[in-house]
């Protein structure tokens, strides 16, 4: 989840080709070379015994590793999150961020028929619980409050959920469940549950459900309607990454697996046709200089300290690079032209399939396509709930060389400090359309749309407008003391002279609002951020945001 309020930064960290005897004279160095965290000796010693791994496994070492990844170490005094921390998501930006989510469910709830009964709230990667704290206010102010069961956290961050207790729950007691954690929301007592992994998120009609052989889908029930949020999720999901180069028909035919090479008996046809090779993570060598993006050289990475690890072209195809870029006809069509580089992350495409299967149910299986290890979800007869995922990304190109990192809200190598700097990579927003509808034959997708115009069709700059006249009110009611304004503009107190600090609060609240919905470069989300939503079949009736009305 790197990107954030930041600008862009292009190019991907060298790529070079390393042969194993090279290899091997890394590996016999890795022990005694300094590493800049512990977690890059580990991975190192991983790629010595193994071999070159994919930027997912190093993406998914970097972030969730147990033995120091971002997200799940906890580190005494430090946050990710915040002007203290690495970076400044929009929902720390302003509060209205999250209630314009919250006025959105409303809205999709009532489009769809008013369900009395069986509304989940599902928040996948919820940081420090800002926005569902934000959503749950908002919404436990209408009429779908009454309507709602369960709210669900997906959180792998044992640290985070912790944070997410104290905020959403407070002193209530967190109880140890079946599928995760248990806790009584401050909104009404609302049940709110943290759960692992999204498989763990219960299906309803027989909560806890756990197919060990199905990763990411557990269908939700004919009678549930969830409403599932992702913000600034997707972009922390592993991606894979490959380069199209032209054909060696002379060259020895050799595929590489993970029990080790296997050389063809016989010249493959594909040799003679352009393929696809994976970008792999390697270790640099320790007499290396090199630090930073051969692509991009005036938004490079800092000079010092040096990078542990750079990217390196495979000598051959592997699984990944003959299977997932078949997958599309948009990598496809990209294949011929030598040099091309493309991005795709089979855990996003999983993702948004579990979305569209629990709004719509499951696709009707098709005989001639190869039967899968996933069970199909179980019919249900009136789609119902939606999805908004809120990201970073091209809005209809495929990414390319877009793996990042930030620290302390700066740009830095993604090979350094692992563990100790975020990661990230645009959203492929294309492929998460194809992902849904491929799903599920009862939902449709909408967007995306920036997130500027998104925003600004929710009304935020009312709700904006609605806040500063209640600062106005509580300015003139209240001439004593000294107090903070909160949340709604709630102003306890203000100083005898408060009008300066009254119009200091309203500036703040507009310089928030501008920030979110700014379409300027470099000076606002408005453009850079999308959203996406997946809603009902409903004969491309627009949501609102996306062009529909209120």
């Amino acid at each position: 989840m790197a990107l954030r309020a930041c600008s862009r930064l292009s190019g991907l960290a060298q790529r070079s080709k390393i042969s194993s005897s090279n290899l091997r004279l890394l590996s016999s160095s890795t022990s005694a070379r300094q590493w800049s965290t512990p977690l890059a000796k580990t991975i190192a010693d991983a790629i010595t015994a193994t071999g070159p791994i994919s930027i997912a496994s190093y993406m998914r070492q970097c972030l969730t590793s147990s033995e120091g990844g971002y997200y799940t170490t906890h580190r005494e005094g430090q946050d990710q999150f915040g002007q203290k921390g690495d970076f400044v998501t929009s929902p720390e930006i302003s509060q209205v961020f999250g209630e314009l989510l919250g006025i959105w469910l409303e809205v999709e709830w009532q489009l769809q028929g008013k369900k009395k009964h069986g509304v989940e709230i599902i928040e996948i990667g919820p940081g420090r619980g800002t926005l569902m704290d934000d959503i749950l206010r908002t919404v436990t102010r209408t009429a779908v409050a009454s309507s709602i069961e369960n709210v669900y956290l997906v959180e792998a961050s044992p640290s985070l959920r912790n944070a997410q207790k104290k905020l959403l729950c407070g002193d209530a007691p967190l109880e140890e469940t079946g599928n995760g954690h248990r806790s009584s929301s401050k909104y009404g007592g609302l049940p709110i549950t943290w759960c692992e992994d999204i498989r763990f998120v219960p299906n309803g009609k027989n909560p806890g459900q756990f197919h060990e052989a199905a990763p990411l889908t557990i269908p939700t029930g004919a009678d549930k309607t969830p409403f599932i949020f992702a913000h600034e999720f997707f972009d922390a999901l592993p991606i894979h990454a490959f380069q199209s180069v032209p054909p060696s028909p002379s060259s020895s035919q050799t595929l590489v697996t993970p029990t080790g090479p296997i050389s063809l008996n016989r010249p493959s046809p594909e040799a003679s046709k352009p393929q696809w090779r994976e970008l792999l993570v390697t270790p640099t060598s320790p007499s290396s200089t090199f630090t930073g993006s051969t692509s991009s050289p005036t938004t490079g990475y800092p000079k010092e300290p040096k990078d542990d690890f750079q990217l390196t072209l495979a000598k051959a195809s592997n699984p990944s690079s003959l299977l997932l870029p078949s997958q599309s006809p948009r990598y496809k069509a990209l294949l011929p032209h030598s040099g091309s580089v493309i991005e795709i992350s089979p855990e996003s495409h999983s993702y948004a399939a579990d979305f569209a299967r629990r709004i719509g149910g499951s696709a009707a299986p098709n005989p001639s396509s190869r039967q899968t290890i996933t069970p199909p979800a179980p019919h249900k007869p009136n789609a119902s709930g939606a999805a908004l995922i809120l990201d970073y990304g091209p809005s209809n190109t495929i990414p390319r060389s877009t793996l990042r990192g930030i620290r302390s809200h700066q740009l830095v190598s993604p090979f350094s400090f692992p563990g100790l700097v975020d990661l990230s990579a645009d959203v492929d927003f294309i492929a998460l359309v194809e992902a849904a509808l491929g799903a599920s034959e009862n939902v449709e997708v909408h967007g995306p749309v920036e997130q500027g115009p998104f925003l600004e069709q929710m009304g935020i700059w009312d709700r904006a407008d609605q806040l500063q006249r209640m600062l106005d009110k509580k300015g003139r009611e209240t001439k004593r003391g000294s107090g903070n304004i909160g949340k709604d503009g709630a102003m306890a107190e203000v100083d005898v002279n408060g009008k300066s600090e009254v119009e200091q609060r309203k500036k703040a609240i507009r310089e928030a609002v501008e920030r979110l919905v700014s379409r300027l470069p470099g000076r606002g989300m408005g453009t850079l951020y999308k959203a996406l939503a997946i809603v009902p079949e409903r004969g491309g009736r627009k949501p609102v945001g996306f062009g529909g009305d209120f």
